[in-house]
């Protein structure tokens, strides 16, 4: 019997969840990445393959006003009211969300109630 690490499972919820869940130009995917450190959120039109709004705890804009939070939940939900906040600025109300394979808790749910609090609606 194989051991599976936590890497290969994530990429077959990953895989699972993405055979439901797609983007179109009318409830693009909201998508979100994790790491260790940062945090990363994009909207995507998978029809046009085409990132409509992309934000991270590393971008330029961002960088200094979270400054060493980008991995915990105080972090993640910063990220998930400015994702929302641009993507409102673009016209995109309505997403469809993509855990991309993580697990709904801490930082995720965290980036996605901070969205739906922000206006987004998914």
């Amino acid at each position: 019997m194989a051991i599976v690490s936590r890497a290969e499972s994530r990429e077959k919820r990953k895989r699972r969840i993405r055979h439901n869940v797609t983007g179109t130009a009318e409830r693009p995917r909201l998508s979100v990445f994790r790491s260790a450190k940062n945090i990363y959120a994009q909207i995507i039109d998978d029809t046009s393959f085409n990132t409509l709004v992309q934000i991270s705890s590393i971008s330029k804009d961002v960088r200094d006003s979270i400054k060493g939070k980008g991995g915990n939940i105080e972090g993640a939900s910063m990220i998930g009211k400015l994702i929302a906040q641009k993507a409102l600025e673009k016209g995109i109300k309505k997403v469809v969300f993509d855990r991309n394979g993580f697990l709904y808790h801490g930082r995720v749910k965290s980036l996605a109630e901070a969205a739906r609090e922000g206006g987004l609606e998914f």
